[in-house]
């Protein structure tokens, strides 16, 4: 199954998954192992970065050796770093610490192995998610990418050249759900924590301000809603009404949820429309950690539906941080001449346009 293909081993390690995976030919997935750290930062309600390079550290070295072990049983044969003709990761944006961890494995691999290495950017990544999980998908398109660290509307002409119309001014659309779920006392991480209860609460119990900002404009500004959300509560209080586990006043804490998740993303799949309408794409590629969200997914198919715009979305594993995505765009980037060395460095801050 490997023999006269090429394979890239890729580190994903820009916040709190340690993921190594061996992908064939850019797009073929042998093993994409993510060692998670969700319950490790539970109880701080969020990653705490050195934590995070501690565990990075310790699990690089284990996560690597399941990823080949991994990829041995789907291919029918054992298969080693010696079988390995590039070597990719994640070089930005992220937390910086982290990220060194993921880079100075790639690099010694690189060096020891005397192998290609190139650096890439997360977000390029999980616009890649997309070419696995569509085989025939090709650029150009546009993208949509929602996660816990970026909100943003990207025209995608290569996968090397990626062109932003709008992103967020303040938090992330992951960030206001992490947010959001604390001040609920639903706990962390947010996003499908928030999915599942909004499922139980009307969304019109608790209406809150949609925030579109100026009439042309393509960006977001998430960070007023959670200053909503804490005033409804007070509210609330200030009015004798009960706020506890379930209740939220005259409303649930699943109404509340559902009332959030409706403004923010009716705001969400109408500029990433207006966006569509301005362009000449046909079709738009979900990508982020928040593109797992089941209530974007069925607003933005019904949306895509009713223009006749293809509409690509990746499977929940490949939303989520995940090495099989860099391994995807690290291939394509090798094969666009994009090529580092040992004086690969991280970046805490890397823009989408530096691509």
């Amino acid at each position: 199954m490997i023999k006269d293909k090429h394979c890239t081993l890729a580190i994903e390690s820009s916040c709190d998954e340690t993921s190594v995976a061996l992908v064939l030919e850019g797009r073929e997935v042998l093993s994409n192992v993510i060692a998670s750290q969700i319950p490790i930062h539970q109880a701080f309600g969020g990653v705490v970065p050195e934590i995070a390079s501690r565990h990075h550290l310790q699990n690089i070295n284990k996560v690597v050796d399941q990823a080949l072990m991994e990829a041995g049983k789907k291919a029918g044969c054992p298969v080693s770093l010696d079988q390995v003709d590039l070597i990719g990761v994640t070089k930005g944006p992220g937390l910086v610490g982290a990220l060194l961890i993921g880079v100075a494995t790639a690099k010694a691999f690189a060096m020891a192995l005397n192998k290609p290495l190139v650096g890439v950017h997360h977000i390029q990544g999980h616009i890649c998610a997309n070419l696995i999980e569509t085989p025939d998908l090709e650029p150009p398109f546009m993208a949509l990418i929602v996660s816990g660290g970026h909100t943003c509307i990207a025209e995608v002409e290569t996968l090397q050249r990626i062109h932003v119309l709008g992103e967020t001014r303040d938090d992330a659309i992951g960030e206001a759900y992490d947010k959001v779920a604390r001040v609920l006392g639903l706990g962390y991480p947010g996003g499908p924590l928030i999915d599942k209860i909004a499922k139980e609460g009307d969304p019109t119990k608790v209406a809150f301000k949609r925030v579109l900002l100026e009439k042309e404009s393509l960006d977001f500004s998430f960070s007023g809603i959670k200053t909503g959300v804490l005033n409804y509560i007070h509210g609330e209080k200030q009015a004798g009404r009960e706020v506890g586990s379930t209740a939220v006043g005259a409303a649930s804490v699943a109404d509340v949820a559902a009332g959030f998740q409706q403004a923010v993303l009716d705001v969400v799949v109408a500029k990433t429309m207006t966006a569509m309408a301005r362009s000449k794409q046909r079709t738009l590629v979900l990508a982020g950690g928040v593109a797992a969200n089941s209530k974007l997914r069925g607003m933005l198919a019904l949306a895509c539906a009713r223009t006749d715009i293809r509409l690509c979305v990746p499977a929940p594993v490949l939303c989520t941080d995940n090495a099989a995505m860099i391994g995807c765009a690290a291939y394509y980037n090798h094969k666009a001449g994009r090529l580092d060395d040992l004086t690969l460095d991280a970046y805490a801050n890397l823009p989408l346009d530096t691509i």
